[in-house]
């Protein structure tokens, strides 16, 4: 009899560990305990909500009624609560064998506790059932958002529904959409019918055709038109649909700049300076101000959002320099200059939306030439605007650009959808945190949130937007919400393996987990060892591995943690499975000029110093995109001299660059070298001339080298011919 019992204890033991183990909630709860048993869904589970939560009692019901118990009939209960010493968006949820009982302040925190209840449904290992837990939950930050371009490309409602739906269920509660642009106004607008009847429709179906093809229009109805917009009806369904869900939408309608089809449409808005096509609106017209603040006026009437987002970045002011209307806007307001003319426009509208009872929001370019009283920033040129911003008491949305741009590549360009350029993995989105080190601790109240971005130049079709947004945003979710202490990413990678059932059932296109193989050398200078790590966004894969640049198999080495190499190795790594992809590799080189003196007698780009004047000597190799510290940027010629420090003898130096030319990174023209044994007398060792075509639009690396006879030389200079743009470089080996 001990026996059977001893054997059930073990039966039951696993259960619970199974059931403990199906819990898997994104983003991490701030208190999460979970306890022994089940709750089971049945067809006559009882609902109970307080009446302006029905609503919310029906969702749960209808997701959990897709696939019920086979038993039809029990005595399990779902309970809604109000709970007025909760805070905004604050939920408890209890799971018990026959209750769930869930209390709230408020809708949002009612509707977070039922999507919390989603979450278990979906992730649970036992049909109809959901483990016993304890949840006490808040969100960290109010603002979590995305931003969605649906003016360089157009998106339907149905989509922006779906969107809205998976949004909710990882508690982001703001939606911004980009409405206008260049490639199309996408709002209808009663006073200016020609913003939907013309400037809403081009001429080639993508951004990129469009773009390369002369940038037209066409009238609404025309055969060959390519676009579309919402009407008033839809932006109101849109906004219901998400309200119901506890998100804010953000209408954005660009100003001074980014306003290419509205001066199609309606020239006169544009300076009397242009000739041609022009993007910015006329600051010195009385017209532009009219045109806005109608515009404005019907979309606040259409979208309840607390903030209405007007744009102002990248404008270019040439034009405003040469119109006689905009200098004499200038001088009759005293403004010093045209940053201070758009700070005006800026202004300006800033008091006519905080009339209305809402507040201004705008890219940080807004700080330029003075932030009007009111406005919020969101800081998307890195976090220094946001800083600024916060330390004048504004408050601020944290979008920086390496780490919330999501049309950045997401896993080896090589394989992926084209993209403007590049990289932001999902460990990387993961790691960012919203609150700057630089920031002073009594300003940090101003950072209310962060959002991810997805700007659609490079997303023609909704598929294509799933994937560039799933699972990044959910990444970030826990970063806007979970407490920084409980973030783990390992714990986030196993939960995420749970969650990829959610998404399949919401037909969410998403990116799935790569095979690539993350490889990292720490190297120790003074020990001249380096520590080799590996990494990989699949869940505790089998990784193997060599150190002679083999490609590894089966029969390899298989990676159990951290290892030190103390030569030259090449290593190369994979994870061999049914999804075959090529070993990822990496170069460890205590080479030559490994940690020797660089003198430049160019100055690299202060935009992309990396590491200094030590990148291109420390022993690291870049990784995909340039935006890593490993990458030295250059938007002139190269010219370095390296110092080996005493005579040696050399045979080879070689150099990786990159190029991607969608944001402007091209290989050189060539590379030379010269060596010299004084430092003053130089002998031409050779010349890599560039084999890489400047139209190649994937991702490329290339090595460049100059191989010689053994030469005796102390000193190297090395010299890269720019061809565009910016040229960049990892590291130069010299053997």
């Amino acid at each position: 009899m001990k026996k059977i019992f001893v054997a059930i204890s073990l039966i039951l033991v696993g259960y619970f560990a199974v059931a403990q183990k199906q819990v898997s909630i994104i983003p991490e709860p701030q208190f999460l305990k979970v306890h022994t048993g089940n709750f089971t869904f049945y067809k006559n589970t009882l609902f109970i909500a307080p009446t302006s939560w029905k609503p919310i009692a029906k969702y749960v019901q209808q997701i959990t009624s897709t696939s019920i118990s086979t038993l039809q009939k029990g005595n399990t209960r779902i309970i809604f609560k109000e709970n007025k010493k909760l805070a905004a968006s604050e939920y408890t949820l209890e799971v018990s064998s026959n209750n769930i009982t869930i209390a709230a302040k408020d809708y949002a925190g009612a509707l977070y506790g039922a999507q919390t209840i989603v979450q278990l449904w979906y992730t649970s290992n036992t049909p109809s059932r959901i483990a016993c837990v304890t949840v006490k939950d808040k969100p960290r930050f109010e603002y979590r958002g995305l931003m969605l371009d649906v003016s360089r490309n157009f998106y339907p409602v149905s989509f922006i529904k779906s969107l809205i739906d998976v949004l909710s269920i990882y508690k982001i509660n703001n939606l911004h959409l980009h409405l206008t642009d260049g490639a199309g106004w996408r709002l209808e607008i009663k006073k200016y019918p020609l913003l939907t009847r013309q400037a809403a429709f081009r001429t080639h179906k993508t951004w990129k055709e469009w773009w390369k093809n002369g940038m037209g229009y066409l009238q609404e109805g025309d055969p060959l038109a390519y676009g579309g917009y919402y009407t008033q009806n839809d932006a109101k369904d849109i906004v219901a649909y998400a309200k119901a869900k506890a998100i804010n939408v953000i209408p954005e309608i660009e100003m001074p700049g980014h306003s290419d089809e509205v001066l199609a449409a309606y020239p006169n808005l544009a300076c009397d300076s242009v000739k041609g096509r022009t993007g910015e609106f006329c600051i010195g017209n009385d017209s532009t101000f009219t045109f806005m603040q109608d515009v404005l006026t019907e979309v606040i009437g259409l979208f309840p959002s607390k903030y209405i987002h007007i744009g102002g970045d990248e404008a270019a002011k040439g034009h405003w320099k040469k119109c006689t209307k905009c200098q004499k806007r200038i001088k009759d307001n005293n403004l010093k200059d045209e940053d201070e003319l758009q700070s005006y426009a800026i202004k300006r509208m800033e008091k006519f939306i905080s009339g209305k009872g809402r507040y201004l929001l705008g890219w940080d370019e807004i700080l330029e030439g003075g932030l009007a009283p009111g406005a919020r920033v969101m800081s998307w040129r890195g976090e220094q605007g946001g800083i600024d911003a916060a330390r004048q008491n504004h408050d601020v949305i944290m979008t920086p650009g390496g780490t919330c741009y999501f049309d950045k590549y997401q896993q080896n360009p090589a394989g992926e959808p084209e993209a403007i350029g590049g990289f932001l993995p999902l460990q990387k989105v993961y790691e960012y945190e919203p609150l700057p080190a630089a920031l002073e601790k009594d300003k940090q109240q101003y950072v209310k949130g962060a959002q991810a971005n997805l700007w659609t130049e490079y997303v023609p079709t909704q598929e294509h937007a799933a994937y560039m947004i799933f699972p990044r945003i959910i990444a970030l979710s826990e970063v806007v919400w979970s407490n920084p202490a409980a973030k783990n990413w390992a714990q986030f990678q196993e939960k995420l393996t749970a969650h990829y059932t959610l998404l399949q059932a919401f037909n969410i296109n998403y990116c799935r987990p790569s095979n690539r193989v993350d490889i990292s050398a720490n190297i120790d200078t003074a020990t001249r060892f380096a520590t080799i790590r590996f990494n990989s966004e699949q869940f505790k894969p089998t990784i193997y591995y060599t150190t002679d640049g083999t490609n590894p198999t089966t029969a390899s080495k298989v990676y159990a943690g951290a290892f030190l190499i103390d030569a030259k190795a090449t290593i190369k790594a994979a994870i061999i499975n049914a999804k075959k992809s090529a070993p990822d590799s990496i170069l460890v080189n205590f080479h030559k000029a490994f940690n020797k003196p660089v003198t430049y007698n160019i100055p690299f780009s202060k935009g992309y110093p990396a590491a200094g004047a030590s990148t291109l000597v420390n022993g690291y190799r870049g990784s995909l995109t340039y935006q890593d510290g490993q990458w030295q940027g250059f938007t002139t010629n190269m010219d370095v001299v390296i110092d080996l420090q005493k005579v040696d003898t050399i045979h080879l130096v070689q150099a990786n660059f990159m190029q991607i030319i969608g944001p402007g990174v091209y290989m050189p023209k060539y590379i030379e070298v010269q060596t010299s044994v004084d430092g003053v007398n130089y002998t031409n060792q050779g010349r890599d001339n560039n084999t890489v075509s400047s139209t190649e639009s994937s991702l490329l690396f290339k090595d460049f080298k100059v191989q010689m006879n053994p030469t005796a030389a102390r000193y190297i200079k090395f010299v890269s011919k720019l061809q565009s743009g910016f040229q960049f470089i990892d590291e130069i080996i010299v053997e």
